[in-house]
């Protein structure tokens, strides 16, 4: 049946509500449901309107509705959506399901009131639409996303993919460190560079990509090597670390010195076509080096220019810490706590190994360290 078709039978059988009766009926006993994405109801809704995109009514049709008698109004741009989503609701034993005729555009036509959604200054609601409209981030997940402060240690093959969608995703201050210079050799993995800036330093090369892509965050550098005498200052200043570093001493000091500042952490590696990625909270789970108690000899572990590796593999491996990282700002899903998963690109293969903590590490001391997971912009 074409859509057409679909919509006569559903206007023969779904009852249509004039907006003035609807915003009558809305300020008793009746809900109003606007269907439209967020990206439009930035623009203004009906009064006493809540705004649930289509895609998410289902779900959460049960935490608004008093009960499945309770009228249901739903409203859209012009009246089409809501129809498909009345019919929806009415599939699933809601008794009077009714759809707002014209939708919006006959609301304002009609004079009735209009008011604007909460907004945030801290970001623009639009650039952020698809993502708010998830009901694990919302306004609240953005905003928690707007003040968190990031650390990205290494612009390179992990910290670039990383350091692209967290920027995408609206965390309001991104920091990188690294002290090298971008050479022809990097770009088939590091993203953030161009070949035009062959020779620039890697911080300043990332940061002009990344304001490029979202201007209305804070990108702070710091073109140095983290050190023993630098690192708790620099870690100092953030709320999470990413740690995309490339060697071992690098890996254990980021390790020890998140966990002397109550920081987590979230863990990647790549070699030739494989990766892993974890997640270490103090107090929490494990630490690095419970899963590395000594670094292993050079001739297992060698260097990227050693051993070569894989372009897309450090991408795969830098989204998944991103997504990592997001997760424990926003405070949504299950992080990579006490678990280390490993990619293999040539199987395109995700394998999940649990990972205890060592009662004999130096993280065992900090087993009652406060909890900074899910609260990391706060």
């Amino acid at each position: 049946m074409d859509l057409n078709r679909h919509l006569t039978l559903l206007r023969e059988s779904i009852p249509e509500i004039d907006p003035r009766d609807a915003h009558a009926l809305a300020g008793t006993d009746g809900l109003l449901i606007d269907v439209r994405e967020a990206g439009e109801t930035a623009e203004g809704m009906a009064e006493h309107a809540r705004p649930v995109p289509r895609g998410y009514l289902e779900m959460r049709i049960g935490d608004l509705a008093a009960g499945t008698d309770q009228p249901v109004l739903l409203m859209c741009g012009s009246g089409t959506r809501s129809l498909l989503a009345a019919d929806d609701l009415r599939r699933l034993g809601y008794d009077d399901v009714r759809s707002v005729a014209g939708g919006f555009s006959a609301w304002k036509a009609a004079g009735l009131p209009v008011v604007m959604p909460e907004l945030d200054t801290a970001f623009d609601s639009g650039r952020y639409a698809r993502q708010i409209s998830l009901p694990e981030i919302g306004l609240a997940g953005q905003r928690r996303l707007a003040e968190a402060r990031v650390l990205l240690v290494g612009a390179g093959g992990l910290g670039c993919p990383a350091a692209l969608y967290l920027a995408a995703a609206g965390v309001g201050t991104l920091g990188l460190v690294d002290d090298d210079r971008v050479e022809r050799s990097n770009l088939h993995r590091q993203v953030l560079h161009r070949d035009d800036r062959v020779g620039w330093d890697k911080t300043a090369s990332a940061r002009a990509t990344l304001i490029a892509l979202n201007p209305e965050i804070d990108i702070r550098t710091h073109k140095q090597r983290l050190a023993p005498d630098n690192a708790a200052d620099i870690l100092g200043g953030y709320d999470l670390v990413v740690d995309g570093c490339d060697n071992f001493a690098t890996r254990y000091l980021v390790s020890d010195t998140c966990r002397q500042l109550g920081l987590t952490s979230v863990y990647g590696a790549v070699q030739g076509f494989e990766g892993q990625v974890s997640v270490f909270a103090p107090g929490r789970g494990p630490c690095y080096r419970c899963l590395f108690a000594d670094a292993p000899p050079p001739e297992l572990a060698p260097s990227c220019s050693e051993a070569g590796v894989l372009g897309v593999a450090p991408g795969i491996i830098g989204l998944l810490q991103a997504l990592e990282a997001l997760k424990l700002i926003a405070g949504f899903g299950e992080p990579l706590i006490g678990r280390l998963l490993l990619f293999d690109a040539r199987r395109t293969r995700l394998r999940e190994l649990r990972l205890p903590a060592d009662p004999d590490c130096v993280c065992a001391a900090s087993a009652s360290a406060p909890d900074h997971v899910g609260a990391v912009g706060g």
